[in-house]
């Protein structure tokens, strides 16, 4: 393996795929896989995909926020914290993993989470990219089943050989996700880079408000992301 995948390999302090909780759940994961990577990467999607639930009411300013960890002990994250351990569990299975990052426009989020963010643009959105095959594919486990019945679109699925990214329309026609910007792709978590990114465009009076909060309760939220009414 060259050494530029190498950097893709090793844990950092925020995907830290050399925890033993990290390392036992990858184990479980993959059970049965044998040597087959390909396989191996597409069960370790569905983990997280389905297992961690979607939630954009959490913690998002330190790098403990998002570490891989505390993202698979929580069970609940939003799309950078399950990238962030889908990363985690494919470099724990030797798998070159890193995370890239794009803003998207979803049109059909919640009432109160638009209102929440003041705008229907999701920057820094995360998903995760594995070395497969001698090329990089996209995994993308933000959405767990339950949410996409809810919102009538259909799950993203990854079989390790095409990339998976959001669809642009819903299972009606309705448009739902629109990739509007590319930021590239990163061995570890730019959290300042997404505190910066979240300042400019949600303002940097509504998220120093969304930190306060988060302090004030330690870090727990009172919205319910899961009773809330889709578009």
């Amino acid at each position: 393996m060259n050494q530029e995948l190498q950097q893709y390999l090793v844990p950092t302090e925020i995907i830290d795929s050399d925890h033993q909780t990290i390392r036992d759940y990858a184990l479980a994961s993959v059970e049965g896989s044998a040597d087959d990577t390909i396989q191996k990467a597409v069960k370790l999607y569905y983990a997280v995909r389905d297992v961690i639930w979607y939630d954009p009411y959490l913690p998002f300013y330190r790098p403990e926020n998002y570490r891989a960890s505390n993202v698979l002990k929580r069970g609940r994250a939003f799309c950078v914290g399950k990238a962030t351990l889908l990363c985690a569990l494919g470099r724990a299975c030797g798998i070159p993993s890193r995370v890239g990052f794009a803003d998207v426009r979803n049109h059909l989020a919640t009432k109160q989470l638009l209102e929440f963010l003041g705008s229907d643009l999701f920057v820094y959105h995360g998903f995760t990219e594995f070395y497969l095959n001698e090329k990089w594919c996209k995994a993308t486990p933000a959405f767990n089943i339950q949410l996409c019945r809810k919102h009538k679109v259909i799950p993203l699925e990854f079989d390790g050989c095409g990339d998976s990214v959001f669809h642009p329309f819903n299972i009606e026609k309705k448009q739902f996700m629109e990739y509007v910007a590319d930021h590239g792709t990163y061995a570890d978590i730019p959290v300042e880079k997404i505190v910066a990114a979240w300042k400019e465009t949600y303002g940097h009076e509504r998220v120093r408000q969304w930190i306060e909060v988060f302090e004030a309760s330690d870090g727990v939220t009172r919205r319910d992301f899961d009773a809330e009414e889709a578009i």
